[in-house]
């Protein structure tokens, strides 16, 4: 045998498996599938929040999406033991008091998970008071996994380097922003008595949103000092993966409004890297007490 037949083998077979890695990449991405839904702890009263309800109902909202066909969805209350559960969804969606995974247990493991699954291209959408954060779970200049995961957050009024107002409005106008994005397809602007968060926290550089952050909806906020402030928002990060954020519903009973749930919805689809129909996810909701909240004033 020559030199040069004996060393191949060992040339050969490193070059193979860089070759495999790369669609062995593709190949684990491609089996992503399936949304997490995950309910973090909640002190509101009956009527506001109900993040236990509000889960069952986007769950059942996406698993009856009429022109978005096999899509499933779990809602869980805990973190998983079970990681694979991370390793096969195709996107996770957080609904609680503050973002979940900050109050509860071994929060240091779960966002060194979460970041890890993030990097793999899991989808990571919040919503309402799940995009918040307190003072204690920052960073002192306001840095969190979150502004890189969702785009930006709501500083609870507990942050020393910014804060977001969290205020009830009898009539609110949620607009799409002038921005064109998949997840403004199909619903119109509208007025709602909510509480959507303004003056978000989108980061050091002059609170405005990074490139890759997408205002996907606007409400002129407050009435006595309008201007456009971000109330829903969009991320594709740096190799892989999306986010989105909503700052709404505060109310139980605003789970009805066909143009927010539609907005809900196509961020989520979004996110989970699916494409939105042009007429955005469609979803007819059965009566609200079915899901079981407390209240559904």
């Amino acid at each position: 045998m020559s030199k040069i037949a004996s060393v191949l083998p060992a040339l050969v077979l490193p070059l193979l498996f860089l070759a495999w890695q790369p669609t062995h990449c593709l190949v684990q991405a491609a089996e992503r599938e399936g949304i997490v839904i995950l309910v973090g702890p909640s002190e509101h009263p009956p009527g506001t929040h109900e993040v236990a309800a509000g889960g069952r109902v986007m769950e059942y909202a996406l698993e009856h999406a009429g022109n978005v066909p096999g899509l499933r969805a779990e809602v869980l209350t805990a973190w998983p033991d079970d990681t694979s559960i991370l390793q096969r969804a195709a996107a996770v969606v957080f609904i609680g008091d503050i973002f979940p995974p900050q109050r509860l247990p071994e929060t240091a493991r779960i966002l060194e998970q979460l970041d890890a699954q993030a990097k793999d291209g899991l989808g990571i959408a919040c919503v309402h008071y799940a995009v918040g954060l307190k003072g204690t779970d920052v960073a002192p200049d306001g840095d969190h996994p979150l502004l890189r995961w969702i785009g930006g957050y709501f500083a609870n009024r507990t942050c020393p380097h910014h804060e977001s107002f969290a205020r009830v409005f009898e009539r609110a106008t949620i607009e799409p922003s002038a921005t064109a994005h998949p997840i403004q397809r199909g619903w119109q602007p509208f007025v709602i008595h909510d509480e959507p968060y303004y003056n978000n926290y989108f980061g050091n550089e002059g609170n405005r949103p990074a490139e890759n952050v997408t205002v996907v909806a606007t409400s002129m906020l407050p009435p006595e000092a309008p201007r456009p402030e971000a109330v829903a928002w969009c991320v594709e990060r740096p190799g892989g993966g999306r986010g989105f954020a909503v700052v709404m519903p505060h109310f139980y009973r605003n789970w009805k409004q066909d143009d927010l749930r539609r907005l809900i919805l196509n961020g989520i689809v979004w996110t989970s890297g699916r494409e939105v129909p042009e007429d955005g996810v469609r979803s007819e909701l059965p009566d609200l007490r079915q899901f079981l909240p407390a209240s559904t004033e």
